[in-house]
C-alpha cells in the first residue's frame, strides 16, 4: 500500500508540474503541428489507473519520425501525454492542435520497473472529427530500449 500511495503521489506532483508548464511555450500550432514524438513519455501519467479518462487538447502531430513521412503516427496533447504508432493512425492524422479529445488509459504493462511508465496503451477520440484510436505512450513498452 505504501508503495502504491508513493506512486500515486509521484504521479500527482507530476501532472501538477506539467499543467504548470502549459502554455510557456513560444512555438506556434503550425509549427507543433510537425514535432516528433518524444521517445518516451517524460510527464507522469494524468491517468494512474486502467478506465481513468480525462479531457485534454491536441497540442501537435505528425509522423512518428520527424521528416519522414510513412514511418506511422504520434500525438501530443496538453496534458504532458502523448501516443505514437510505427502504423499510420487515421485518427491521429485527421487530428489538429487545438482539437479536444477525450483520453483514457486502457492497459498498463506488467512487471515495470519503478518510475518506468512506457508501453501504457491509451485509447482517445477526437471531438472534432468523433474518430477514436488506441495506441502506446512510448515506441518501446517499460523496460525496453
Amino acid at each position: 500500500m505504501v508503495m502504491r500511495t508513493s506512486l500515486y503521489a509521484a504521479l500527482v506532483v507530476g501532472a501538477c508540474l506539467a499543467l504548470a508548464n502549459c502554455g510557456q511555450s513560444s512555438e506556434t500550432a503550425s509549427t507543433a503541428s510537425q514535432t516528433t514524438a518524444p521517445a518516451e513519455s517524460s510527464v507522469a501519467s494524468t491517468t494512474p489507473h486502467v478506465g481513468d479518462c480525462n479531457d485534454t487538447t491536441v497540442t501537435a502531430i505528425g509522423p512518428r519520425l520527424e521528416g519522414v513521412p510513412g514511418s506511422g503516427s504520434s500525438i501530443q496533447y496538453a496534458n504532458g501525454l502523448n501516443q505514437v504508432e510505427y502504423e499510420a493512425v487515421p485518427g491521429i492524422d485527421h487530428s489538429r492542435a487545438g482539437d479536444q479529445v477525450h483520453v483514457c488509459l486502457v492497459s498498463i504493462p506488467e512487471n515495470c520497473p519503478a518510475g518506468d511508465e512506457r508501453g501504457r496503451i491509451y485509447s482517445a477520440t477526437n471531438a472534432r472529427t468523433g474518430e477514436t484510436w488506441s495506441a502506446p505512450n512510448a515506441e518501446h513498452s517499460c523496460g525496453g530500449a
